[in-house]
């Protein structure tokens, strides 16, 4: 957990609008113990779970196609019978990445939607905001987006759950596969100006020491010009240069660096390591100026496997035939994920009986290593694999790493195989 998560945290809802908001929602809270005809979302027939997301936006060009994602997947499920007989009803709503708005769409989910859940709120600051809000109305808050480690508290938010891969350990994989492949090397990392940057920064130390990187920058999503950042990274004589970005800075980092005639290596976050969505900024000199570039990840996106396969399946049926990349296995392993901790809600679904299922430990998801959860960690994952991007095209190779107890191990990937075509059974 990093040290820097409680000064960053925002306020869910204060004062006398806070205390209106969390006076009409309890009406909206489970009774512990009450069983599924009780609980906010649950009928005979359906649960019905939301999320926020930024339809619209300055996020919206690198997110938005998630949550369509996700409701291809449950359509997919729907069509299967659903989960214990009842179909899974999904509810997005556009927050345009504004924490105020955030709060405005999710107290709409929870006292006039009634979901079950919050599934998969997207974005640091936004999801910040309604925290608070969500634990004090004791609605499971499934699967974060967002690496920050703020998700990982089970003592303070007993029903929040993260999804991605923090970014103190993509951080330290990162580092320490370049330590590995390439010792000696000079390593310098270019991080956003926030919570994304510093606690990647503190797990590329982690695993290379403080005085390990040679070179630290910083940027603001709101200027879109990084030339003084690489500028000043290319007289330090970087040579991998560790990304804390998004898809679209890190496509701009290294569409800039170019121009300048200077090529050193690149290792990314998954948040900004997707190859199909930085193919598409850089143009037709992706497969040249991609060449060799780095990325950690944790789900299934090799080209040729069954999970890949099943979810292109689902979004030619289900979703339009939309374009394929890491948005779309994200978003499909999202509602995996949930449709198996339903199923192993059982028959009589409540939100106690979702969050035991999810700290017991018995899930899989369909990751390439095993999955975290249990009741003193609400990690889903505890390290990343390696990705190489190899003549244009983006695959695993064989190397992945757990950090645990401060320390970066290597450890044998072990993807989760596809079974009963995708569709989680109690």
């Amino acid at each position: 957990m990093s040290q820097h998560r409680t000064a960053r945290r925002l306020a869910g809802l204060g004062g006398a609008a806070g205390a209106t908001a969390l006076l009409l929602a309890l009406t909206a809270c489970s009774t512990p113990g009450a069983g599924a005809a009780d609980t906010p979302g649950v009928t005979d027939d359906t649960v019905t779970v939301g999320t926020h997301h930024p339809l619209t936006g300055p996020a919206a060009a690198g997110y938005s196609t998630i949550s369509a994602a996700t409701k291809a997947y449950f359509d997919y499920v729907n069509d299967q019978g659903g989960i214990n007989g009842r179909t899974i009803e999904y509810l997005v709503k556009d927050d345009g990445y504004n924490p105020a708005n955030t709060q405005t769409v999710v107290r709409e989910l929870v006292q006039e939607d009634e979901v079950f859940a919050i599934l998969n709120g997207l974005g640091t600051p936004t999801h910040s905001a309604v925290l608070d809000y969500l634990d004090q109305n004791a609605v499971p808050d499934l699967f974060v987006a967002s690496g920050s480690t703020s998700w990982n508290d089970p003592e303070t938010y007993p029903m929040t759950f993260a999804f991605n891969v923090d970014y103190v350990v993509e951080g330290a994989v990162l580092a320490q596969y370049a330590a590995d492949e390439h010792p000696g090397a000079k390593v310098c990392v270019l991080g956003q100006d926030d919570d994304f940057g510093e606690e990647f920064l503190e797990g590329v130390e982690l695993a290379l020491g403080v005085g390990g990187v040679a070179e630290v920058q910083e940027y603001s999503v709101s200027n879109q010009d990084v030339s003084a950042q690489i500028g000043a990274m290319q007289a330090a004589g970087c040579e991998i240069n560790m990304l804390a970005t998004v898809n679209g800075f890190s496509a701009l980092a290294i569409g800039t660096a170019a121009k300048l005639g200077w090529f050193p290596m690149w290792f990314s976050s998954s948040s900004g390591g997707d190859y199909p969505t930085l193919a598409g900024f850089l143009g037709e000199a992706a497969p040249q100026l991609l060449q060799g570039f780095v990325s950690a990840n944790y789900l299934p996106f090799g080209p040729d496997g069954e999970w890949v396969e099943l979810f292109r399946q689902i979004n030619d049926d289900y979703n339009g035939g939309a374009d394929f990349d890491g948005n779309t296995v994200y978003g499909m392993s999202v509602g995996y994920l949930f449709a198996e901790a339903l199923a192993a809600a059982g028959d009589d679904p409540t939100r106690e009986a979702l969050v035991a299922a999810l700290e017991s430990g018995d899930l899989a998801g369909n990751g390439i290593l095993p999955l975290g959860f249990s009741k003193t960690s609400h990690a889903a994952w505890n390290g990343a694999g390696i990705t190489i991007v190899d003549a244009g095209v983006q695959d695993f190779v064989d190397a992945a790493y757990e950090v645990e107890g401060g320390e970066v191990s290597a450890v044998d990937p072990a993807p989760v195989p596809l079974e009963n075509a995708g569709v989680p059974a109690a």
